[in-house]
């Protein structure tokens, strides 16, 4: 928590922004925080220009209530199982699982760990979760 927020002091474009931001809402998520997550939310508005990191974008728009999980989850799945790809089912999983949804979670992590981005640090996050949910 404490890296994301130092890096969120230097995180002066759109860009970088979002992927910090990302990571700290999923952090506090993690530790029972969610009064502090809401409150990383509050710079990410619509219409932002980015140019590389979509992915955390759309997965703040979420997090915002601004796009229905089960959009995002059915557009990232017509994608081809990329990094970016494996990224947004990620944080899909862990708001499913925020949010009391832990059947939707386990089935995300699960659909992760059978495909073919072994070598992602999400794949091995996801993996993890797995054991944890039983």
């Amino acid at each position: 928590m404490k890296s994301y927020r130092e890096c969120l002091k230097v995180s002066k474009n759109p860009d970088a922004l979002v992927a910090t931001s990302h990571w700290l809402y999923m952090t506090l998520r993690r530790m029972n925080r969610a009064g502090d997550a809401t409150k990383v939310l509050e710079p990410i508005r619509e219409g932002m220009e980015i140019i590389e990191n979509h992915g955390y974008y759309r997965l703040l728009l979420m997090y915002k209530g601004k796009i229905p999980p089960e959009d995002l989850l059915a557009e990232t799945l017509k994608q081809d199982g990329s990094v970016g790809s494996i990224s947004i089912l990620y944080g899909i999983g862990n708001w499913y699982l925020h949010n009391g949804r832990r059947d939707e979670a386990r089935k995300i992590f699960r659909q992760m760990v059978n495909g073919d981005q072994w070598t992602s640090f999400r794949y091995v996050a996801a993996e993890a979760d797995l054991k944890r949910l039983g």
